[in-house]
């Protein structure tokens, strides 16, 4: 136990601060109590979300198990935003903006309470970055814990997801289903706990994080209901025990080759473009130097070798079925995919977590296939460049969408226009559908076009349109889609300019994004382009849009 008092909190140890520790005799701690390390356990649980609403249970039960094991759990909540609940709404702009109060607010919490340790409790898509970027701030020995994936629903023999009930909306508005089994798609899509089912940005999040050496073996993999959550809370307090023992502190776990470990398994498993953002976050917050090129390399590498949604048919719970995330990371590392020397949350490095894994059967499953069979022989985010994205643009390719795409623009400025536009049949097929002025500033808050894409899904287009936004994409998102277009809009980017009829071409052959106009025509537009009046003159929004940095650069909000 030396070891630990070592640890124990500065506030505690600190005997010249006697309102400090009446405040910590009045929550109930004895002077036994005063002499153990503190463990902050954070939690984005909340009611009005499946993938946060059984978070704080499993944030009493680390409580539990961390005072069972010697120390002091003090348990306290940051915010989340429902993606599902919020998206194709103004809500949505205020989802990427979450991440960073969640890490400004964790960071404040144990900063202010003096906490040794972190146990960072997270769900929906947000939570898992917003968490890390704080890990790396604080620096102080940090784990963080998954609330795990949803189950399936079920209609009529289908397996659903959240995507089914966009998709659905697309399939009512197209004639292809009525209004009763609409409606019998949405009330089964989501039947309980757990975040979104595919390999969408929560669960690529939190596998690559788990990857990375943030996040115990399994954890991201285990779902939400499945019985062997709840005992992930004794694991995870012994964890963090062994990891303040240490002193094992996440600057000592990160580096540049644990985050191309994350971004490999990343496009292994065909993850969500939304990692490409976050992950240049966190290296922004561990101060390594990982950029858009580092994302390229390590995705023609790494070959996708995972057959999940939204473009495959898995979900999240047959991975767990087929070993789980270590065992696909296993494979990866024995083929030369990861680095195995990186340091974990175990103490361990990431191939002796992995040594005593049991390997993939290829021959009983069609989850994951091998690499001489594999979907596609490079990762499925590309970066984009072109003098439509002179900084940058990332797309989503699994192989299922062709390499080459040129068409016509149908321009919007904004979200709403766009799914009226598709609603009312604008867009046919050949066409390049652009979304413009829903960037990083622009939005603000660089909101998830999923309900365009759904439209256009639904509307049996997927193959013959594509979609390109300074905005995001869902990682529910599949189809020909560019996202994350830099400079957006908002900064006199030339997506800014186009004009409907333009002609746009899109190549995964060469990597580039060019609206098929000339220097001089671009050069005169941009003369007489003026900037708009931002769309929030205070709050958080306006804050925002005045600090966060591009999306090439992570739309980080400290770097200004």
């Amino acid at each position: 136990m030396n070891k630990l008092n070592k640890h124990s909190s500065r506030l505690t140890q600190d005997k010249s601060q006697p309102a400090s520790q009446a405040m910590l005799y009045a929550v109930g701690l004895t002077d036994d109590d005063m002499q153990k390390a503190q463990i902050g356990i954070a939690s984005t649980g909340y009611d009005g979300n499946p993938c946060n609403m059984h978070l704080n249970a499993l944030k009493d039960e680390v409580k539990i198990e961390c005072n069972i094991a010697g120390l002091v759990g003090l348990g306290f909540n940051t915010i989340g935003v429902s993606d599902g609940i919020s998206m194709g709404t103004s809500g949505m702009n205020y989802s990427l903006v979450s991440r960073d109060i969640i890490a400004d607010s964790i960071e404040t919490v144990m900063n202010a309470q003096s906490y040794d340790a972190l146990v960072a409790i997270v769900g929906c898509d947000k939570n898992m970055p917003g968490a890390v970027i704080s890990m790396l701030r604080l620096n102080r020995p940090s784990i963080m814990m998954y609330g795990g994936t949803i189950a399936s629903g079920n209609f009529k023999g289908r397996k659903l997801n959240i995507v089914s009930a966009f998709e659905a909306l697309g399939q009512k508005v197209a004639g292809e289903i009525d209004e009763a089994e609409y409606k019998e798609i949405i009330k089964r899509a989501i039947p309980g706990a757990g975040a979104c089912g595919g390999m969408y940005t929560a669960n690529t999040m939190a596998s690559a994080i788990e990857c990375m050496g943030f996040a115990l073996p399994y954890n991201s993999s285990i779902p939400a209901e499945n019985p062997n959550k709840l005992s992930e809370a004794e694991r995870h307090a012994r964890a963090i025990k062994n990891v303040l023992e240490l002193d094992l502190k996440p600057l000592d776990i990160i580096s540049k080759k644990s985050i191309e470990n994350a971004i490999a398994l990343v496009n292994a498993l065909g993850g969500s473009t939304n990692a490409v953002l976050h992950f240049l976050a966190i290296a922004h917050a561990a101060d390594i130097d990982f950029t858009l090129e580092d994302f390229q390399r390590v995705s023609d590498r790494t070959p996708l070798i995972a057959d999940l949604k939204p473009s495959g048919k898995y979900l999240m719970e047959d991975v767990h079925g087929i070993g789980g995330t270590p065992a696909i990371m296993k494979y990866l590392l024995d083929n030369g995919y990861l680095h195995g020397d990186c340091l974990t949350v175990t103490g361990k490095t990431l191939a002796e977590n992995l040594a005593d894994v049991e390997a993939i059967e290829f021959e009983d499953q069609d989850v994951v296939y091998p690499t001489d069979k594999a979907l596609k022989s490079s990762g499925n985010l590309q970066i984009l460049y072109g003098n439509l994205a002179t900084e940058g643009a990332v797309a989503k390719i699994s192989g299922n969408e062709g390499l080459l795409f040129e068409g016509k623009a149908v321009v919007y400025n904004g979200e709403q226009a766009a799914n009226t536009g598709i609603s009312n049949g604008e867009v046919e097929k050949g066409d390049v559908v652009v979304i413009r002025y829903v960037g990083p500033k622009g939005g603000p808050g660089m909101p998830e076009m999923l309900k365009p894409t759904s439209l256009i899904m639904g509307a049996g287009l997927g193959k013959s349109v594509a979609l390109i936004t300074d905005g995001r994409f869902s990682g529910g998102t599949h189809g020909f889609v560019v996202g994350h277009i830099t400079p957006e809009a908002q900064s006199g980017g030339t997506i800014g300019i186009i004009e409907t009829g333009d002609k746009i071409r899109i190549s995964a052959k060469d990597n580039s994004i060019n609206v098929l106009i000339s220097d001089e025509e671009l050069a005169k537009r941009k003369a007489n382009w003026v900037a708009p009046e931002l769309k929030h003159k205070k709050g958080i929004l306006y804050k925002y849009a005045k600090t966060v940095a591009s999306a090439s650069k992570g739309c980080v909000t400290d770097a200004f």
